[in-house]
């Protein structure tokens, strides 16, 4: 398959934050996943079962609006959670999918979904201009049918007001924006936040 110029560039920045990811320890083993739209609606992701601090070009593949492969690789199964994404909501193009230990953490000690509010780092994140904000990051019980748990995402978004990210308990975090490197300020705003809330609750320590 020959592969677009955009496409490259594209693969080239979730390279990048692949290492970046990595050096915060957020993506252990082979866990996670990433990607970026292309203008054509063909999405670049990960293939399956790659350590994403060590992505190679070839790391890299496409899909279509449906998680189809369109090169022959694998993708992850859980790409399907990022094509629904990618459909109900026009304007994002990036979507990262790590495993933090305090987004693991929070995801484990709040039931359906976490409160954040009041803090100045609410500014990092898309849309938001006054630290009297109200962010509220839902929390879905984890599902290895991921079909199944890609719509009860959907059909949570459809009726609430969209956040930046959501967790999936005892797994990892989903994150999104209008570029690879808005949603990587997105993940590091995100984990500093859910470390406060941690340690406000007596449950990480200096």
């Amino acid at each position: 398959m020959v592969y677009s110029e955009e496409f490259f560039i594209l693969a080239n920045q979730l390279i990048n934050a692949g290492r970046f990811i990595d050096s915060k320890g957020w993506v252990p083993a082979t866990s996670g996943n990433f990607s970026a739209r292309l203008s054509d609606g063909t999405i670049a992701i990960t293939v399956s079962g790659v350590h994403k601090g060590h992505l190679k070009p070839e790391d890299i593949m496409l899909i279509d609006a449906d998680a189809n492969s369109l090169d022959n690789k694998k993708p992850s199964a859980e790409a399907v959670l990022h094509t629904s994404l990618y459909k109900r909501f026009p304007q994002i193009q990036s979507i990262l999918h790590p495993h933090p230990i305090n987004a693991t953490l929070v995801s484990r000690i709040f039931r359906t979904e976490i409160i954040l509010e009041n803090y100045e780092l609410l500014k990092a994140l898309n849309d938001i201009n006054s630290h009297e904000s109200r962010v509220v990051i839902p929390i879905f019980a984890n599902d290895q049918n991921i079909p199944r748990l890609a719509e009860q995402v959907d059909q949570y978004m459809v009726n609430k007001n969209m956040s930046p990210a959501y967790l999936i308990a005892g797994h990892g975090l989903y994150s999104w924006g209008n570029s690879v490197n808005e949603t990587l300020r997105h993940l590091e705003a995100l984990d500093f936040l859910f470390e406060c809330e941690l340690r406000l609750r007596g449950v990480k320590n200096q």
